[in-house]
């Protein structure tokens, strides 16, 4: 017997108002995603001496995290690629705020761990489903604005993160601001539950479609050896952030003399820089074909400005502009790399490489905080700096090195066409 099912996947309206609601609510989602990332570690000195722990054990959350997302984002892709999309988006925005609802109802490390999983899990479906659902419902003459605003609003969600817990951890409590940032996942979710709703109903009054034969996940046309490359580029990213992103607080308070406040506010300016370094780098992006060397100039400059942090002691002011604009140069790099992926997808693969790919960001978020909690608790706070700038040392090298490769093989290459003519 054959199965039959409505077939609820997006597709393009055409209309432009219709277009951007659409992505709109998914780019709340890739927000609330980032905010959900950064909600614990500026808390970090905090729930160091709440739960009677060192840093390593608090950076033993953030890698339980980072290990169910690898572990899952993968096969969330495919399901993606099988089943309703915006569905999915929405048992993760709900597993992810009811985690913070657990470790707001009981602060203990125990549930600290568990909470930290829960949304490590959710976190697998936000990439796989906010691109197939913007790949299929955007008008190609749309995607590219599209795609740029759903970035940022994803780095400005990390932005005001830290920001936003600490006020409000400062206002009302911890448990009180753990519950306020559970619930933004509820809001969020709601227009989505709606549209689920609406597009159910409509699909009942239209006629059955064959359901889709489910794809192995060793897909040997995904896993190309360009694939796993971007793959331990993208580790390599996000080994070069993880120590700014995830103990920035703590290595200026202990290198620098910081107090918390201005730490965060040192953090919250890398991360606001980096949403309009973004914005400036999509415009970079459509302009060159050098999308490796824009990577790799990026990480130079940014490794520069974030080893002058590690080395001298520096004014409050001038760690913020320095950190700021070191921000500013990461952002930039962000859209060349989504180019760098695009170039390397094969032909009817872009959901399921793009799972695989950004699997390499949570890699490296799982091993960075266990490096860099190990360097704190040794007692060397401006090591959380430098560690970082090699990191960004090596990804510059690494691009620099793909792009020299790319340009050898085009040498190589034309003069056999030549030929061939």
């Amino acid at each position: 017997m054959t199965s039959h099912t409505a077939d609820l996947r997006d597709t393009a309206s055409g209309d432009e108002r219709t277009e951007y609601a659409v992505a709109a609510k998914v780019s709340a989602a890739h927000f609330t995603s980032h905010v959900y990332m950064l909600v614990l570690p500026p808390l970090f000195p905090l729930l160091k001496d709440q739960l009677h722990v060192g840093y390593i054990e608090l950076g033993v959350a953030v890698t339980l995290f980072n290990v169910f997302t690898v572990l899952l984002q993968t096969p969330m892709g495919f399901a993606v690629d099988r089943f309703d999309a915006r569905s999915i988006l929405v048992a993760g925005l709900g597993l992810g705020g009811f985690a913070y609802f657990l470790f707001a109802a009981f602060p203990t490390y125990s549930c600290l761990l568990i909470a930290a999983s829960l949304v490590g899990i959710a976190n697998a479906v936000y990439h796989p489903c906010d691109y197939s659902i913007l790949t299929a419902a955007i008008s190609p003459s749309r995607i590219g604005r599209v795609f740029s605003f759903h970035l940022f609003a994803g780095y400005f969600g990390s932005a005001i993160a830290p920001v936003l817990v600490l006020f409000l951890t400062a206002l009302v409590g911890l448990r009180f601001a753990l519950t306020v940032t559970g619930c933004i996942a509820f809001l969020v979710a709601t227009p989505l539950i709606v549209d689920i709703v609406r597009r159910s109903a409509d699909a009942r009054k239209a006629p059955a479609t064959p359901a889709k034969p489910a794809e192995s996940i060793f897909n040997v046309r995904v896993l190309t050896p360009a694939v796993l490359s971007l793959t331990g580029f993208f580790a390599l990213i996000s080994l070069s952030t993880t120590g700014i992103n995830t103990f920035a607080g703590a290595g200026l308070q202990g290198s620098q003399g910081m107090s918390l406040a201005a730490a965060n506010a040192a953090l919250s300016g890398f991360l606001f820089a980096s949403a309009l370094g973004v914005l400036a780098g999509g415009m970079i992006a459509d302009r060159t074909a050098h999308h490796n060397g824009v990577a790799a100039i990026g990480f130079v400059a940014t490794a520069i400005l974030v080893l002058l942090v590690a080395v001298f002691s520096l004014p409050g002011a001038v760690i913020i502009a320095l950190l700021s604009v070191a921000g500013f140069c990461s952002g930039l790099i962000q859209p060349s790399r989504d180019m760098m992926v695009r170039e390397a997808v094969p032909e009817g693969a872009a959901g399921r490489v793009f799972g695989i790919v950004t699997t390499g960001f949570n890699i490296g978020a799982a091993i960075g905080p266990v490096i860099f909690g190990y360097v704190l608790d040794h007692g060397r706070p401006a090591w959380i700096f430098g560690i970082t700038a090699g990191f960004m040392a090596i990804t510059a090298f690494t691009a620099s090195w793909s792009q020299w490769r790319r340009q050898r093989a085009r040498s190589v290459a034309a003069p056999e066409l030549g030929e061939a003519a």
